[in-house]
């Protein structure tokens, strides 16, 4: 990589002619698209600490990137994109190009990532950067950026250099080689290194000079004998000294705690060759040569690393004793250790990939996607399954937090810290304020609203309700109402008792309940409610299946399908010592299976069905009382009952969309809605009736419109 080529900007040293061929290697038509995002980046002011565009895409061609790579780079420009919308690019370029260049974007953002906690926040913060993009090309491009800027910090001040130098060690470095893009993450390593340890990096690069010319001799020595070995064995090979970049000196020197004169592969030869096959005969040859340091020995080619990288390695005791590192691969293998995936597309566009490429590739298609068999998918799926059930998000001190997939503010608040959740009011997503079911996704900033003190929502572990995703987030949830002092947990779950009677409209026998959950006391059973031991919807199946004191009354879970004829619609009740009769379901109190309910004999219109504790009912004169007969619910196929809610609300822009969109979400006919709105004290009051299976889905419902911005209560409508 010929960094002397970026003192000046591309578009002070070359023509746009000039430069496409360069970039295209070809000429390249006036209509090109690639010609096209060059004119709008050509003149665009330059920075002296910010990366060009021009010279970032001219360093991915160097890399063999194909053209839609090389017109992506062109527009990620910062600088254009704060004048050219996506909306224009999207009909100019394309929808393909134009979401890569928002995903480009979306990694500039991140430029001052803190990654000095520990380094399970640095390897969370690389999973981030590869999950938020659908295309490994676009972190290509965002390498390339990285690698530009740092070549133009060189000279900037400490407090811009050190930490984007820090970040590049850190994060991007690591992002390469785990593409297997050797060019990049060498040129990445020594800039950050140069910038990080400067008279470190100064030392090591004077011995390497130093000792240039001797050691230039000495290799070439190397190279000419093994040039005349493989030629005598007939095999076709190119063999050359091979550079050593100083980061990988330095941290061999670290790790085998030797000085620069004792490391084995400061004298480096590479060795390229047509086949596997010949890889291991020129491997034969060296070792017959020269006496070869067993513990220094390295296949990648049967054992390749993870990142794909595949490659004989070894050291042997060369002339004058002293040590030598060999490399030896094919020249695919070569192509995929300097520029990774960049060329897999190279071979890929030209239709001539082998057996060997795609043993090359086969470990990096395990890390980028592991489900794939197509290889023509690597580019559009790199979306990939390692990290497709999780999301990483960031708190407002850059640490990143990992989260399944789904998980919302509230897990993220737990998964910070516990007294975190527990005094958790609110939320801000991006700084801007979200309801706490929102679910989370990857790379956003997350910050916690707190109160003074902890008070845990009970709404929050009810899982229909979608607050929370993660099982820590519940244990915790749980475990704290465990530690409420009993007399509290007394008085919380008569409460909530009160008010699910009151929600479902129905007043059980408290014997049976306490029966159904095999407790001897009401106060018993009040704690555990308050406690959380007894969840809402276990209470709601409870007091479904027990309404009215009658067991055998509780309703399906299953619904069942609606009757073709409504004529038949009288068959769900029956008239005890009867049978079946014509009856009709009061509109004064709405009944539905679950509920208690009494008949009353008219004139003419057959039997009308109401609630056992209907006011109409309840305030009959002794004449028309004994009118009224004993029924119950039937066995017809229905599948659902009228109920009506009644919903107080502050008024607000909306609310009546909102409810409606709820109730088609829940898959719920909505038969009537009236709506009266208090102008003056900007309130509204609404009666909805909509048809329900039983009263498990109704207690669902309410809970989900009782969540909805600006609804101060929701109740069933009140009898008679």
């Amino acid at each position: 990589m010929r960094s002397t080529r970026q003192q000046k900007q591309s578009n002070q040293r070359y023509s746009i002619d000039e430069y496409l061929q360069l970039v295209a290697g070809e000429k390249v038509a006036d209509d090109s698209l690639l010609r096209k995002a060059c004119k709008l980046t050509w003149d665009l002011p330059t920075d002296e600490y910010m990366p060009n565009s021009l010279d970032v895409t001219l360093l991915l061609s160097e890399l063999g990137s194909d053209e839609t790579t090389l017109i992506v780079s062109l527009l990620s420009s910062v600088r254009l994109l704060k004048t050219v919308g996506m909306t224009t690019l999207k009909k100019d370029f394309g929808e393909t190009i134009a979401s890569m260049v928002q995903n480009v974007c979306q990694l500039h953002s991140f430029q001052s990532i803190d990654v000095k906690d520990t380094p399970e926040q640095a390897e969370r913060l690389r999973r981030m950067l590869l999950s938020m993009v659908q295309d490994v090309r676009v972190v290509l491009i965002k390498l390339a950026f990285r690698v530009q800027r740092l070549r133009q910090l060189v000279k900037a001040e400490d407090a811009i250099r050190i930490p984007l130098a820090q970040e590049s060690l850190d994060i991007f470095a690591p992002i390469a080689n785990r593409l297997g893009i050797g060019q990049l993450k060498w040129e990445l390593e020594d800039l950050s290194f140069r910038c990080l340890e400067p008279e470190t990096y100064k030392q090591i690069a004077q011995h390497i000079a130093e000792k240039r010319e001797e050691r230039e001799n000495y290799i070439a020595d190397i190279v000419a004998t093994i040039d005349r070995i493989v030629k005598q064995a007939n095999i076709e090979a190119e063999v050359y000294g091979r550079p050593k970049h100083i980061y990988s000196i330095w941290k061999k020197m670290l790790a085998k705690n030797r000085n620069y004169d004792q490391l084995f592969d400061v004298r480096a030869v590479r060795v390229t060759v047509d086949s596997i096959a010949d890889c291991y005969v020129v491997l034969g040859l060296v070792h017959g040569e020269w006496h070869h340091i067993a513990q220094e020995f390295d296949d990648y080619i049967a054992n390749p690393k993870d990142n794909g990288y595949q490659s004989l390695h070894t050291a042997v005791c060369g002339p004058e004793g002293k040590a030598v590192e060999i490399q030896i691969r094919t020249h695919e293998m070569h192509e995929f250790a300097e520029h990774g995936v960049a060329a897999h597309w190279r071979y890929k566009e030209g239709s001539s990939a082998d057996t060997n490429i795609q043993s090359s590739i086969d470990s990096l298609r395990r890390l980028l996607d592991p489900n794939q068999t197509d290889d023509a998918d690597l580019l559009d799926n790199f979306h990939t399954d390692m990290f497709s059930d999780r999301v990483y998000v960031l708190t407002p001190e850059g640490r990143v937090i990992d989260l399944p997939v789904g998980a919302t503010p509230i897990d993220f608040a737990y998964a910070v810290h516990t007294e975190i959740g527990h005094r958790c009011r609110g939320a801000k997503v991006n700084g801007s304020i979200v309801q706490l079911t929102t679910p989370l996704k990857n790379g956003q900033q997350v910050e916690i609203l707190t109160a003074k003190h902890a008070a845990p929502s009970r709404d929050w572990a009810i899982p229909h309700l979608g607050y929370i995703k993660t099982s820590r987030a519940r244990n915790r949830i749980n475990a704290w109402f465990k530690k409420l002092d009993r007399e509290q947990h007394e008085i919380d779950g008569k409460a909530m008792y009160e008010q699910e009677l009151k929600k479902q409209g129905v007043r059980p026998d408290i014997k049976l309940v306490l029966k159904h959950f095999k407790l001897d006391t009401e106060e018993r059973f009040y704690v555990h409610l308050g406690r959380g031991d007894i969840s809402a919807s276990q209470l709601s199946a409870a007091l479904n299946e027990h309404a009215a004191n009658i067991t055998k009354d509780a309703i399906p879970v299953q619904p069942r399908k609606r009757l073709a004829d409504k004529k038949t619609k009288g068959n769900r009740i029956n008239v005890l010592g009867v049978g079946n009769l014509m009856t009709t379901i009061a509109k004064c109190c709405h009944p539905v299976p679950g509920d208690g309910i009494v008949g009353y004999i008219t004139m003419g219109k057959g039997v009308t069905i109401h609630r056992d504790d209907c006011s109409n009912v309840l305030n009959l004169n002794e004449t028309r009382e004994a009118r009224l007969i004993d029924v119950e619910w039937g066995d017809a196929d229905i599948e659902t009952y009228p109920v009506t809610l009644i919903i107080e609300a502050i008024d607000r822009h909306g609310l009546l969309r909102d409810i409606t969109l709820l109730m088609a979400n829940e898959k719920l006919n909505v038969v009537e809605v009236n709506t009266l709105s208090d102008k003056k004290h900007q309130t509204a009051k609404m009666s909805v009736t909509v048809e329900i299976h039983d009263l498990q889905q109704l207690s669902r419902v309410m809970d989900k419109v009782n969540q909805l911005r600006n609804v101060i209560q929701v109740s069933r409508a009140s009898t008679g």
